[in-house]
């Protein structure tokens, strides 16, 4: 099948002659054009006959004007693309019907759409490129300054902002004259400007509250959960301390209760009559840990031995003789018990 457009290979544009495709390279620098048998679309709106070539300008077009029904010519005016560059020659105006023959016979030309030169100029001088001030005036409606700003605003993220648009020769329409005098325009774009920049910053400031207040509450949260595990801990902590001390109690109990069946059997060897359980005083560890959380260790032997001894001391401090003597008989006892038991 024989070529009907140029396809860009840089950025996959679809042109319908030559002409078209030198005018892509001289605004984006692409330079690799191949032959492609995917036919440029030609979608008129059946409301106001504007064509479009793509999906994204009947999307624009319809946001702009609200037309949404497009009729899909692209059949009636697909032709086998010439790749020969046409020449640009004086035509003799005396002779209208072969211009006429001429262009029934070529494929419907596209041109750049004629926008207000004035308001092109302001918008140049603005730093608007050349390619983007045009479609912003031909898409805005070519109308004023402020509309075709506003429309730079609202569309200067998309991919073609930057590509000089085509419209058929027979859709040239003459631009009104604009409403406003140069100064007017300036101030008027200035004043656009400024409100556009105000509003992003007041979008930026917003984000950024959001984002405050979203850290806040992540912080919060985080806090929350920490104090949660570390109540859980302490928790655990305490049910283990109880744990403990009440096996502690259990083995205290094990070995008191060792200790009565010893005695009891110490007692029943040399044949004395078994204690009365009514005369047994409670013993001091189980009244302390009544009173006391904390686990309180037992006095030994050695230590009763050394209290009384003291006491001793201490209630015949008066007498040394005596208390000698007292100590003296009792190391007497405890050899003869150590010697003979």
């Amino acid at each position: 099948m024989a070529g009907v457009s140029l396809k860009c290979g840089d950025c996959g544009a679809l042109l319908k002659s030559v002409q078209e495709a030198q005018d892509h390279a001289d605004l984006t620098s692409h330079s690799n054009f191949s032959e492609s048998t995917e036919a440029v679309l030609n979608l008129v709106c059946t409301t106001c006959c504007k064509p479009c070539r793509s999906k994204t300008e009947t999307d624009l077009h319809t946001k702009r004007t609200g037309h949404t029904e497009f009729v899909d010519k692209t059949a009636e005016v697909t032709k086998p693309i010439s790749l020969e560059v046409p020449k640009v020659a004086a035509m003799d105006i005396d002779e209208p019907a072969a211009a006429d023959v001429s262009t029934t016979s070529q494929p419907e030309e596209m041109v750049a759409p004629e926008v207000d030169k004035k308001v092109l100029e302001e918008l140049e001088a603005m730093g608007f490129p050349t390619a983007r001030a045009t479609r912003a005036l031909h898409y805005s409606g070519n109308a004023s300054l402020e509309s075709a700003v506003n429309w730079v605003v609202e569309h200067e993220n998309d991919p073609d902002i930057d590509e000089m648009p085509m419209v058929p020769v027979n859709s040239k329409v003459e631009a009104p004259k604009p409403s406003l005098t140069p100064e007017e325009m300036k101030q008027k774009a200035q004043e656009l400007r400024e409100r556009a920049r105000k509003k992003k910053e007041e979008e930026e400031k917003k984000t950024e509250r959001e984002k405050e207040k979203e850290r806040i509450r992540i912080g919060k949260e985080l806090l929350e959960a920490k104090r949660i595990e570390e109540e859980n801990e302490r928790k655990r902590l305490m049910a283990l301390r109880k744990a403990e001390k009440e096996e502690e109690r259990r083995a205290r109990e094990k070995i008191r209760q060792k200790l009565e069946e010893d005695k009891a059997e110490r007692r029943r060897k040399l044949g004395l009559a078994p204690e009365d359980p009514a005369t047994v005083k409670p013993s001091a560890p189980v009244v302390e840990e009544k009173k006391s959380m904390l686990p309180v260790r037992p006095a030994t032997k050695q230590e009763q031995m050394r209290e009384c001894l003291r006491s001793l001391k201490q209630s015949h401090k008066d007498d040394d003789a005596k208390v000698k003597r007292a100590f003296q008989t009792l190391l007497t006892y405890m050899g003869k018990c150590c010697q003979k038991p």
